[in-house]
């Protein structure tokens, strides 16, 4: 990965574990506590800003090694799976986090609350299981 820009890409991983921390600070314990207002749309904030910031990375690896033009944000994903940069499993883990963000941002469902404080509370490793992956094939 010798011809990225590195810089931009280390800073939004930054920005992608600033989210993160943000997340777990605000997140609370229990469901009952995340039904208020605040807690609902911090936790899904943080998560749509987490999601782009992904996929913000993604079109920074793929254009920095000119893996060509992607058709759509999936495709981002397709092409860093086929050169190893991410796994396989990772690539599908993004497929349902860009849906997920759809649903966020474009209301194109009804948001389940409860789905949001499961995936807010459980899904955060996938976020850093692609930043350890970036990262290593930075190194390498």
């Amino acid at each position: 990965m010798a011809d990225l820009d590195e810089e931009k890409i280390l800073i939004k991983i930054d920005q992608l574990e600033g989210y993160l921390s943000e997340l777990e600070e605000v997140l609370p314990e229990t469901y009952e506590d995340y039904k208020t207002i605040e807690k609902r749309r911090s936790t899904e904030r943080l998560l749509q800003l987490a999601i782009e910031a992904v996929i913000d990375t993604c079109n920074l690896v793929v254009s920095g090694l000119d893996l060509g033009l992607p058709s759509e944000e999936n495709d981002l994903f397709d092409k860093l799976a086929e050169e190893g940069i991410i796994s396989e499993d990772t690539k599908n883990i993004l497929y349902e986090m860009r849906g997920f963000r759809n649903i966020l941002v474009h209301e194109y469902a009804t948001v389940d609350n409860g789905l949001v404080f499961e995936a807010a509370q459980e899904n955060i490793w996938d976020f850093r299981k692609f930043t350890a992956e970036i990262k290593d094939g930075l190194k390498s």
